[in-house]
């Protein structure tokens, strides 16, 4: 199927990578729907069908569903891309936080597919979630957050290894640092503590300095590989996760200091 022909829907869609999908799709004519707990950003995704609820709860992602298919006749698209939360170490992380991490990134994921999984099936549809670099090594003080981004790759792999036979892909993306909201703040809060003046600019700097291409993403970037994992030119790739780092990963890090000293 052409995009033009699809139904998409994206969790987290009024903001950063979520809004970026939901442009490139709306641009290819694509049915859009953005799911998210805020009305006012949704609404800014221009061309798109708006939904307010938490993709977590399970009555408000049926609900959410059935309003898609109701509306639209089908869904072929799920990107589970919301996410956030779980920002200390183990032993400074309360209960509350720990819930809220794991709620927001992994049980909005995991409640929304289930609830869309029939719909997918029908159409032969793809789920593409957003996890993390943090879903593949750990940060510093980013347990809860950490933990879920792990697990959202054991959620890929097994709706791919228990829907493929039902003509179901599911595929995730681990970006590195990429210019969204969220993460110019972040930017912004490092660059203040270790004395930088240039703000969230600066913060970006410090942070790629190591990896290989120099830079974070930009939004668009990370959204043309959802497109691809969402579409048929990525017709036999299922169960994978996708890098997209800028390199990172590929850097041994016990090897900076040899870079630094000029070996």
């Amino acid at each position: 199927m052409e995009a033009s022909e699809k139904v998409v829907a994206i969790t987290g869609g009024g903001t950063g990578i979520g809004a970026a999908v939901a442009r490139r799709y709306l641009s290819e004519g694509a049915q859009v729907v953005v799911l998210g707990r805020r009305r006012e950003p949704l609404e800014k995704v221009a061309g798109a069908h708006a939904i307010v609820c938490d993709a977590s709860v399970r009555e408000d992602a049926e609900n959410a569903v059935a309003e898609i298919v109701g509306r639209y006749g089908r869904l072929d698209v799920v990107v589970a891309n919301a996410g956030g939360h779980g920002f200390h170490s183990v032993a400074d992380t309360g209960d509350d936080e720990w819930e809220l991490a794991l709620r927001s990134n992994l049980s909005s994921a995991f409640v929304l597919c289930r609830a869309a999984l029939p719909s997918l099936v029908e159409t032969g549809g793809q789920v593409v979630v957003v996890s993390s670099l943090a879903g593949l090594f750990a940060g510093p003080n980013v347990a809860g957050y950490t933990v879920a981004k792990h697990a959202l790759i054991g959620l890929t792999r097994s709706i791919a290894r228990d829907f493929g036979p039902r003509g179901v892909r599911a595929n995730a993306v681990c970006p590195g640092w990429v210019r969204t909201p969220m993460a110019d703040a972040e930017m912004a809060e490092f660059a203040a503590a270790a004395g930088f003046t240039g703000g969230h600019d600066e913060g970006y700097r410090r942070v790629t300095e190591e990896v290989p291409l120099r830079r974070p993403a930009e939004p668009e970037e990370i959204a043309a590989i959802v497109r691809f994992l969402g579409s048929a030119e990525s017709s036999y790739i299922t169960g994978a996760v996708l890098v997209a780092d800028g390199g990172a990963h590929a850097v041994d890090l016990p090897t900076l200091a040899f870079e630094r000293a000029g070996m």
